[in-house]
């Protein structure tokens, strides 16, 4: 009697731990490309992390925090420290949402929104090729967000407020 072994399947890692469906819409309205990004929540903040390596040196930062109602902004920051806050927001940031972060320019805007959803808005159409260079998929119809809370649904992340306060402090934000 034989017995007969199967070859294992190979699991992707990928699809375990992020949406198999990491997509995007690009449309122009007027003479501003707009790029709405779909993936999962901790992807989003990933993301925009990596894609604000893409902004020009010098940079206008501008945080709205839900849970304390406070908006703060900076203007001619030097990239390496908007992205070195970045990365430190990114684990308490992913976690609670309710926080709205852009990076900017005259030019074109990064914006993570209070729910993790990722926008980017902008004069030319380079981030289309940079969004297709990290594996994104472009397709005309996204599908609907898989959650949704109303922004004075946002309460505690004592993490969150923390790191907001602190990046404020850091980066001589401005209270607006």
């Amino acid at each position: 009697m034989k017995f007969f072994k199967t070859r294992p399947t190979k699991e992707v890692l990928t699809g375990r731990f992020r949406t198999s469906a990491e997509v995007f819409a690009m449309r122009k309205e007027g003479d501003v490309h707009v790029a709405e990004v779909r993936v999962a929540p901790e992807r989003a903040v990933e993301l925009f992390h990596g894609l604000t390596e893409h902004m020009p040196d010098v940079v206008d930062l501008a945080l709205e925090d839900f849970r304390t109602g406070r908006n703060y902004r900076g203007e001619g920051l030097h990239l390496s420290e908007v992205t070195d806050t970045v990365a430190r927001l990114k684990v308490p940031l992913a976690a609670s949402g309710g926080l709205e972060l852009s990076v900017y320019t005259g030019e074109e805007q990064l914006c993570l929104g209070p729910m993790l959803d990722l926008w980017i808005y902008a004069k030319s159409d380079r981030w289309l090729y940079l969004l297709l260079g990290r594996g994104l998929e472009e397709r005309v119809d996204l599908p609907a967000r898989e959650w949704s809370v109303g922004l004075k649904e946002f309460t505690g992340a004592p993490e969150l407020v923390d790191a907001v306060t602190a990046t404020a402090q850091r980066l001589t934000l401005k209270l607006s």
